[in-house]
């Protein structure tokens, strides 16, 4: 692979730049901005009072001193928690832990996410997963799009790639996606190829494959399969240097990672 296509795959940072930052905080966002990623992604969960929230597992125990649902919390609930202190100096020696700005490590809802990247002071793109419980089916994507379109973030310019994509592993949420906002890019998280897609196919309307790297690894030839079938590759989660190298030598068109920094680097571009 030459310098030039190294260069054209877009580094997105997993949960922030979580692999230094306690994921899914503003510290770990702005970090990423800082290292250069070329976008960054976040999971979206929707609180009992109907704020969507930056969070990956349907519940706070693992990431914040706190216990219980995200979906039966009340975002004033979420505030009063702390999200940051989890990450501790031994996992992480340059993190300040407890120490940090609180504002920095709270829960961090998706409408300041937005601001930071409207505000970034240079192009950066949003890769944004819903997640939810049934009950709330089409309430996620709903208040995705409306707070989207307060933003301008709903539809892209004309001539001008959208800055914001929406993921998920449900080929349902999609489609809502797709019916709301027709032009807004949608992309399938796959955890193994189904039948149905084992030969390049994705769900209606999808032009944007993510696999995860366990499938890159088992199935390199499927990349392939997927890009002469006009699809975007954008794998997940990739931290390991041979995996960066293994999704180079694929010309994939974005890596998400943990660690933006590092690949940044490996791929030339710091």
């Amino acid at each position: 692979m030459t310098l030039a296509q190294q260069q054209r795959i877009q580094v997105v940072a997993h949960r922030g730049a979580s692999q230094d930052a306690p994921e899914h905080t503003l510290a770990a966002y702005k970090k990423a901005i800082e290292d250069g990623a070329d976008a960054l992604e976040c999971d979206v969960r929707l609180t009992a009072d109907g704020h969507l929230v930056c969070v990956h597992d349907r519940r706070v125990n693992r990431t914040s001193n706190g216990r219980g649902a995200v979906s039966a919390l009340e975002l004033s609930e979420l505030t009063a928690l702390d999200f940051g202190s989890w990450k501790g100096h031994d996992e992480v020696p340059d993190w300040t832990g407890s120490a940090a700005d609180t504002s920095d490590t709270s829960v961090l809802t998706l409408e300041r996410l937005l601001e930071l990247v409207t505000d970034a002071g240079r192009r950066v793109e949003l890769a944004i997963e819903t997640k939810h419980p049934t009950r709330w089916a089409g309430q996620v994507e709903e208040r995705l799009l409306l707070l989207l379109k307060r933003f301008g973030l709903d539809a892209p310019a004309p001539d001008e790639p959208s800055r914001v994509r929406v993921m998920s592993f449900s080929a349902r949420s999609l489609s809502r996606v797709q019916e709301a906002s027709p032009t807004l890019p949608t992309v399938y998280l796959m955890q193994f190829v189904s039948p149905r897609h084992r030969e390049g196919r994705l769900p209606k309307g999808v032009h944007i494959a993510a696999p995860s790297i366990r499938i890159v690894r088992n199935h390199p030839a499927y990349v392939g399969k997927l890009a002469r079938a006009g699809h975007q590759i954008h794998v997940w989660t990739v931290d390991e240097p041979e995996d960066v190298d293994l999704c180079a030598s694929l010309d994939v068109d974005a890596i998400i990672t943990n660690r933006p920094a590092a690949v940044l680097r490996q791929l030339g571009r710091a």
